[in-house]
């Protein structure tokens, strides 16, 4: 299995283009839509300059806290391939993919075994699952042998802490995609050494 990857929380135009340009770009890249409580936020404003760009390779991807019917309708024209959703009932997501027209990644939060069941509620609407942790913008860590033995028939995403110093060939055999934001920052910003430690790491995978 080929492991994806997606870097998130991209605030800058300098990341974004080093990125999106690379050699071997990440599948998916992140954009903190509604949470200002995260500091990789970006406002509408700044957002819908940021996103003026040639995507290449790489998908989109609009992380969203249980967004309201007001930040949906702004952000509806911007080159977004993906929602990425938190705090939403089953309802919800199925009523912004049917409304939006956008692949979804349901955000499934995970402190222990029990709430990894939740992932059954959104077979029917989700694309990609995302098991991270209940860390939200703390970049906390959960226990990810919790998910290794779920047999799913939609690709699995994981994050939660990854660091780029980890065995990376050990999320191979748990997960598609992995999800990388702050293991990729110094002082909490995004450090362009890293990214590229990462995604030549993610390269040599693939051999």
């Amino acid at each position: 299995m080929i492991l994806k990857s997606k870097i998130c929380g991209v605030s800058d135009s300098k990341t974004l283009n080093y990125i999106i340009n690379h050699n071997h770009p990440p599948q998916f890249i992140g954009f903190i839509v509604n949470y200002p409580k995260s500091k990789r936020y970006v406002n509408l404003e700044k957002l819908r300059t940021l996103l003026k760009v040639k995507k290449k390779k790489s998908q989109f991807v609009a992380v969203l806290v249980n967004p309201n019917y007001q930040t949906l309708e702004e952000i509806k024209n911007l080159p977004f391939d993906y929602y990425q959703l938190y705090d939403c009932s089953p309802t919800q997501v199925k009523s912004i993919k049917e409304k939006y027209k956008k692949k979804i990644i349901t955000a499934i939060t995970i402190k222990d075994k029990d709430d990894i069941k939740r992932y059954k509620l959104y077979s029917d609407t989700t694309d990609i699952y995302l098991f991270d942790s209940k860390g939200y913008e703390k970049s906390l860590s959960f226990d990810h042998k919790l998910i290794k033995n779920l047999n799913l028939d939609k690709e699995i995403m994981l994050a939660g802490n990854i660091q780029i110093n980890d065995e990376l060939e050990n999320y191979k055999k748990i997960a598609d995609i992995i999800d990388i934001s702050g293991g990729l920052e110094t002082s909490g910003l995004k450090d362009i050494s890293k990214i590229e430690v990462f995604l030549d790491k993610i390269k040599n995978l693939k051999k």
